[in-house]
């Protein structure tokens, strides 16, 4: 599970994904198998999580990681290239964004 803390200095991505109701589930199962099978176990992976919106139009994924070196390494494997070609061809569209922690609030 993320652990969001003042102190992380690696990289976060967040991935946001377009699909539709009808291949929401298809598309997270995709995403669930690459998560387990190959992100999860690649230099650099702290964290991650899958999250789908009540619509079922939207995925977004949150992952942290030691450097953006390890994340970039991790998507040009060739077996994320041909997972990402798969998952892509589900959605209308993907968007991958890298972000730096700027503030964490807790209660």
């Amino acid at each position: 599970m993320p652990d969001i803390r003042p102190d992380f200095d690696g990289q976060t991505v967040i991935c946001t994904f377009e699909v539709t109701p009808g291949t929401a589930h298809d598309v997270l199962e995709m995403l669930t198998d690459a998560w387990e099978q190959v992100i999860s176990r690649q230099p650099g992976f702290v964290s991650g999580a899958i999250h789908l919106n009540d619509a079922q139009t939207r995925i977004a994924t949150y992952s942290q990681w030691r450097d953006r070196k390890d994340y970039q390494a991790m998507l040009r494997t060739d077996e994320m290239r041909r997972r990402n070609r798969d998952i892509h061809a589900m959605c209308k569209s993907f968007e991958p964004v890298m972000y730096e922690l700027q503030s964490v609030f807790r209660d």
